[in-house]
C-alpha cells in the first residue's frame, strides 16, 4: 500500500517537473519569436519602407533618360 502511494507520489512529482521543463522552453520561444517580430515590425520595416519610398521616386524621377553608352548597347553599335 505504502509502496503504490509512493509510486503515484513519484509519477506525479516527475510529471509536474517535465510539464514544467516543457512549459518553460515554449514560453521561451514564443518570447524569442514574439521579440524577433517586435524588431522585424518597428525597426527594420520602416526602414526598408523609407528606402522603397526613395528608390520609386528616383525611379520615377530619371525613367526615360539613357546616357548615350545605354542606348549605343542597346542599339548594338
Amino acid at each position: 500500500m505504502l509502496g503504490t502511494l509512493l509510486t503515484f507520489f513519484a509519477v506525479g512529482l516527475l510529471t509536474l517537473i517535465v510539464a514544467g521543463v516543457v512549459l518553460a522552453v515554449v514560453g521561451s520561444m514564443i518570447g524569442l519569436v514574439g521579440s524577433l517580430a517586435a524588431f522585424l515590425l518597428f525597426k527594420v520595416a520602416p526602414i526598408m519602407l523609407v528606402g522603397w519610398v526613395v528608390v520609386k521616386l528616383l525611379d520615377r524621377r530619371s525613367s526615360g533618360r539613357l546616357s548615350s553608352a545605354d542606348r549605343r548597347w542597346l542599339e548594338g553599335e
